[in-house]
């Protein structure tokens, strides 16, 4: 997945916005994800397209082999790139399920990574394109999230205002979808304050088995044409256009201390504000 932080300013009515989308976001290295390894798996092999219904959360190996798998991910990544990563996630959002999230902030905490992801998209519940089964699998990750915000915070993670990408998933990425969640996320929100949303996306070219995958092969998702779909509609000239429209600047979530000088951490009271379950 590629995160982005999109920092929508007010419309400026003589004009485009004052910083123009000039290339996309450039942060200091990729991302973390909490993923299934070797010699054990967290997770049962999950074959479906994310937030296709395909994807199973459930059967989770007990806390301790958490700790001890993101610990050991964490001791690689600095292996392999000297320093700590700036965000950490879940794959299939498993971060946030219940008795994990506690062990995954605590881990966070002890090695001084700040940001996470908290995978709550409004209105996903109403999203007719998505078919029964996403939808459902979208309002789970959404309940599960909303439960985690207290753990996350309390160990000082960071996350951005608003999430979208739950009902953009692949084949359902378009500029239309990406505008319309951005819309839906920004509903009540004062025109002029800054805002802070990530865009879930999973760009990139089909996997040709047996490379790929984390450690027994690509999924399905991995070999689909549904990434290359995601890559050539986030690529395309009509969605920059599109959030150039919007008053929308694209950065990386390693600079948002820049971005929103003298705030503190996210708190569950300001999240509240302008997040609600989405119904089935």
């Amino acid at each position: 997945m590629l995160p982005l932080a999109l920092r929508p300013q007010a419309p400026n009515p003589h004009g485009p916005p004052r910083q123009p989308i000039r290339g996309p976001p450039r942060g200091p290295g990729p991302p973390r994800r909490l993923v299934a390894a070797r010699p054990r798996r967290l997770l049962p092999r999950q074959d479906g397209i994310p937030g296709g219904g395909g994807g199973r959360r459930g059967g989770l190996a007990p806390g301790a082999e958490v700790r001890g798998e993101l610990e050991a991910q964490l001791s690689r990544f600095r292996e392999l790139l000297g320093r700590d990563p700036t965000h950490v996630d879940g794959h299939q959002h498993v971060h946030v399920l219940p008795g994990v999230c506690q062990v995954f902030a605590e881990a966070l905490q002890a090695c001084g990574v700040r940001f996470t992801r908290l995978p709550m998209e409004r209105g996903v519940g109403g999203c007719t394109w998505l078919e029964a089964p996403a939808r459902a699998f979208a309002c789970s990750v959404e309940q599960d999230a909303r439960a985690a915000m207290g753990p996350f915070a309390r160990h000082g993670l960071r996350w951005t205002d608003v999430f979208m990408g739950l009902s953009t998933c692949g084949r359902h990425m378009s500029t239309h979808h990406v505008s319309g969640a951005l819309a839906r996320a920004l509903e009540g929100i004062p025109t002029g304050r800054a805002v802070t949303a990530e865009l879930m996306a999973h760009p990139g070219y089909p996997s040709v088995p047996p490379a790929g995958g984390s450690g027994e092969g690509p999924d399905a998702f991995s070999c689909s044409w549904e990434r290359l779909h995601e890559l050539r509609v986030l690529t395309a000239p009509v969605l920059w256009a599109q959030l150039a429209q919007d008053g929308v600047q694209l950065c990386a979530l390693h600079e948002l201390d820049s971005k929103r000088p003298g705030e503190g951490t996210p708190s569950e009271a300001t999240l509240e504000t302008f997040l609600e379950p989405s119904p089935l």
